[in-house]
């Protein structure tokens, strides 16, 4: 009876605002790629809020660098190629680096997908590649909408 009746306090209290429950894929908070960025090259006051923290973000997969790459680069728009850039001027606003979880099929270009993983900023080349990003997704997974 006891579990009954904190049962129904946590979903009343849920139900008001007062008390959130995290569920499993429901916990990261979603992002727009247009809301990263303030003015200018800057981050916005929202996604530095959110550094470190488990975000979504919908977009589209550009094609893969090499079909077995554990990263792809998540766009704004559909791409049949990769945008990719050779250093942090020319870093465009609309797309986010995705490193993966575990390896994932790829998926078409033009298919948008859901992509959660924890938000990182700031300029990083990677060592492998010598891609310049400014946006990354770490740990991340993805889901075709």
């Amino acid at each position: 009876m006891a579990g009954t009746n904190r049962r129904h306090l946590l979903l009343a209290a849920t139900a008001l605002g007062v008390v959130s429950v995290a569920r499993p894929g429901h916990a990261a908070t979603r992002i727009k790629l247009r809301d990263i960025y303030g003015k200018g090259a800057a981050f916005s006051e929202e996604a530095l809020a959110l550094t470190d923290a488990p975000v979504q973000i919908q977009g589209f997969m550009a094609p893969p660098l090499k079909p077995d790459a554990p990263f792809f680069v998540l766009t704004k728009m559909p791409m049949a190629v990769c945008p990719f850039c050779d250093k942090e001027a020319d870093w465009p606003q609309d797309i986010v680096l995705v490193r993966l979880r575990r390896k994932q099929d790829w998926v078409d270009f033009n298919l948008p997908i859901l992509v959660t993983g924890t938000l990182s900023l700031g300029t990083e080349i990677d060592a492998e590649t010598g891609f310049v990003s400014r946006v990354r997704l770490l740990d991340a997974a993805y889901e075709r909408l």
